[in-house]
Formats: structure tokens, C-alpha cells, sequence
């Protein structure tokens, strides 16, 4: 789905906007946008797991940039142990490509989707980039601010 230029799908007050989200085919990276990095949608129980990134002072999705010689699968693995010291039971899932507009350049960037589940939930250990984690049903309120890119995304894994 894409909508007119005008229209993201998803758009957060500094700038950033979801202009496009494509399903399956992890194996044909989109050729127009940079592949960077990787969001986790981890589920429990009907929640997904949310960060809270001390610098962004946002909840978000787990994620983060993937590294040289790293596949985004696996980049999307390390990020959501290094974010929340979670594991999904059985590995990821593929979900799709999101295209996105980034502030304050107006760069197009791309970044790949996982999804996963989990039965046991491991502690947490706050760290210098994320202060603390929630399981959310994607409806009643998180305190301060929730990144809206990432909740679109989180809905389209469920």
C-alpha cells in the first residue's frame, strides 16, 4: 500500500513519515531506498513489547541499525536481545519492507520488519539507550510520548 505523497501512512512530530509498507519478499530488499535497520514487534499475551529510548524520550519498537557483514534478520535479533533481553520462543518472521522519510534531511531510507512471540518473559536490564519496557495492547496509554511509525508497524503484525 501507498498512498499520494501528501498522505503517509504514519507520521511523528519531528518530521518522519511511513510513506509506504510492502509484505513478504525478504529475500528483494527494495532497490530504491537504503536497507538500514530493522524493527521487532515481540509479542506476549496479546502485547507487543515496547522500549523506552532515553534520548528519543519515546516509547518505540525494538530496533536499530544493522551492521556491516550483518543480515537484517540478524541484525533484528541482536537489537531486541541488546534493547529488552527478550527471545522470541521459536525465530523471527518476516513481515515486510517500510519505506520512510526521515527529518531532517528528507532522506528515503528503508528498514525491514520482524515479528515474533514469546511465553517466557526474561528481566530486564535497563541499559545507557533504553530505560524500561511495557507490554502494550496497542490501545490504552502509555505515559509520554509513543513513536507512531512504530505503532502502525507493530499493528500490521499482529
Amino acid at each position: 500500500m501507498t498512498p499520494s505523497a501528501e498522505e503517509p501512512l504514519a507520521a511523528d512530530g519531528r518530521g518522519n513519515s511511513l510513506i509506504s509498507f510492502v509484505r513478504g519478499g525478504e529475500s528483494a530488499p527494495p532497490l530504491d531506498a537504503s536497507l538500514r535497520a530493522v524493527l521487532v514487534a515481540l509479542w506476549w499475551s496479546g502485547r507487543v513489547l515496547m522500549v523506552f529510548d532515553r534520548y528519543r524520550q519515546s516509547w518505540e519498537l525494538p530496533g536499530g541499525s544493522i551492521e556491516e557483514n550483518e543480515s537484517p534478520r540478524q541484525a533484528a535479533a541482536r537489537e531486541l536481545m541488546e534493547e529488552s533481553g527478550q527471545q522470541p520462543d521459536e525465530g523471527l518472521r518476516f513481515i515486510g519492507y517500510a519505506r520512510l522519510v526521515l527529518a531532517p534531511d528528507r532522506r528515503t531510507e528503508s528498514l525491514a520488519l520482524y515479528a515474533g512471540s514469546c511465553t517466557v518473559i526474561h528481566p530486564f536490564v535497563p541499559t545507557q539507550e533504553i530505560e524500561k519496557i511495557r507490554w502494550w495492547n496497542l490501545l490504552e496509554p502509555l505515559p509520554g510520548c509513543v513513536q507512531p511509525l512504530d505503532t502502525y508497524l507493530a499493528a500490521l503484525t499482529q
